[in-house]
């Protein structure tokens, strides 16, 4: 990670960036997706490169256009992204079908960080297939720090992104490799029983540092279940081991998509100055 994911804030405490980096060579986009796509419309003056020439449309100034999905890089998703409108007649439909990314309150995005560590024994785990993080591993971290409370922003803390966020060829450990060829072990993930328990307690957003809080071999159910309640995911976390387990404050700020289905952005948290 670069020096500047974590700096001082004003109150003397951290302000630390829990976002991916988003670039061409890095595996930021869902692989069976668009890919994520960054070129030049106008340069300074006309010029060749080896990648093709750069052209001077309308000024000497420089700006870029990206093809982008809107779950790419570090994300949230709106619970619209699996909950079809309630007039739909599609399985899961629901009020919750109508709330886009831009109708999303920022509120609901910030809040009391709460890091749960996610056990590296989680039984279940093999090539394309998620171990599942469990009702009990929740109830583990409530018996040592406190117990969740409405409002509360959960984070399941794996280190997938420390371990497979990777440039070029070696990135493909990130997603690919479990997801699509399915010749690796899949990322711990929630179980819906482990969501239905964070709902009961008035959980309305989780994030998690895995590309998907649903599982590599069947991410919908955990999906509809939270979403079809109208809580929201952060999807596609970095940086969670520079957090304490409690204490910090968490806020991401998305992308203002007209009826997106989520959208990207900047992930970042308060931790306070120790004591």
């Amino acid at each position: 990670m670069q020096s500047q994911d974590a700096v001082q804030h004003p109150s003397g405490g951290r302000v630390v960036d829990l976002s991916l980096l988003i670039a061409e060579e890095m595996p930021c986009w869902w692989s069976t997706h668009m890919p994520y796509q960054q070129k030049t419309f106008n340069y300074f003056r006309d010029t060749d490169t080896p990648t093709g020439p750069l052209l001077s449309r309308t000024g000497p100034y420089q700006t870029r256009f990206l093809v982008i999905d809107e779950h790419t890089g570090t994300h949230f998703d709106a619970p619209s992204h699996f909950i079809p409108p309630p007039d739909s007649g599609l399985p899961h439909a629901g009020p919750s079908g109508e709330i886009f990314a831009d109708m999303v309150e920022l509120t609901q995005l910030m809040g009391p960080a709460v890091v749960i560590d996610v056990p590296d024994d989680l039984p279940g785990a093999a090539p394309g297939v998620s171990p599942y993080i469990r009702p009990e591993d929740v109830e583990r971290h409530e018996g040592r720090h406190g117990q969740l409370s409405p409002g509360d922003i959960v984070l399941f803390r794996s280190g997938w992104d420390e371990r497979y966020y990777r440039p070029g060829a070696s990135g493909s450990a990130y997603l690919h490799d479990a997801f699509v060829a399915g010749t690796d072990d899949g990322w711990p993930a929630p179980g819906v029983e482990c969501i239905r328990l964070l709902l009961d307690r008035g959980i309305r957003c989780v994030g998690i540092d895995s590309p998907s809080m649903g599982s590599t071999h069947d991410g919908g159910p955990v999906h509809q279940e939270a979403l079809g309640r109208g809580a929201v995911f952060i999807e596609a976390l970095a940086n969670l081991q520079a957090l304490p387990n409690t204490g910090a404050w968490f806020c991401f700020a998305p992308l203002k998509i007209a009826r997106g289905t989520g959208a990207p952005g900047r992930a970042f948290a308060l931790v306070p100055q120790e004591k």
